[in-house]
């Protein structure tokens, strides 16, 4: 399963970088805006950060299937290969995800709400489907039933398409559908932190130091016997 970054935020992206096993980063119009400055040059400046081996998704600003297309290339062509093209899971979008799918052309359907919308998408040939599992909470229904109920369809129907499971609220939405084995999550920075937020690690930590310095004084380490 992979583990993506949902955030534009060059620092945010750093830390996690730094601190997690990261496969990639994913943003979409609304995360660009956020971060104040042409979306062309943040984008070009995730992908310099994260280099050309991680995932970067982004998503056209489109609803027709010719400027689909139009844009799908065009940032394939700026952000590199490893770059997966955001087209929203509709009629125009189902079309345009059946024609860049035949160019190679690597795509994310996001927008997902309902397992039919995911069914579709798949179909047309998308890679990765996003359902966005806090959203679909807040229209009234289960975005985690939802997301495992795409996972069964997948599964029952032999699609190679996997799920990108975006919009989540805390660390027991991640740790049910890490159980479920979906394909990948897409975390914000402050739910990635959330994960191993936890006060007893620190506290072992700290009780490890503390008994390996009674044996060679405070603060040593194997850095000053090895």
């Amino acid at each position: 399963m992979k583990l993506l970054i949902d955030d534009a935020n060059l620092d945010a992206i750093k830390d996690i970088v730094s601190l997690y096993p990261v496969d990639g980063v994913t943003t979409n119009p609304t995360i660009l805006s956020k971060a104040g400055e042409n979306p062309k040059d943040r984008l070009l400046k995730i992908r310099d950060l994260i280099g050309s081996d991680l995932d970067l998704h982004c998503q056209v600003v489109a609803s027709k299937k010719e400027e689909i297309i139009a844009q799908a290339r065009k940032l394939v062509k700026l952000l590199g290969a490893n770059t997966y093209i955001k087209i929203p899971a509709s009629g125009e979008g189902f079309k345009a995800i059946e024609e860049l799918t035949k160019e190679g052309i690597k795509i994310t359907a996001t927008g997902i709400y309902s397992p039919l919308q995911a069914f579709l998408a798949a179909k047309a040939g998308a890679k990765y489907l996003a359902p966005y599992v806090n959203r679909i909470d807040n229209l009234g229904y289960d975005g985690l039933a939802v997301t495992r109920k795409i996972q069964n369809i997948l599964e029952a129907n032999d699609f190679e398409a996997q799920i990108l499971a975006a919009s989540f609220k805390n660390s027991n939405q991640v740790l049910d559908l890490a159980e479920r084995g979906v394909g990948a999550l897409t975390l914000s920075p402050d739910v990635f932190k959330g994960l191993v937020n936890d006060r007893n690690v620190d506290f072992a930590i700290k009780t490890f130091e503390d008994d390996f310095g009674r044996i060679l004084g405070e603060g040593q380490t194997f850095s000053d016997i090895l």
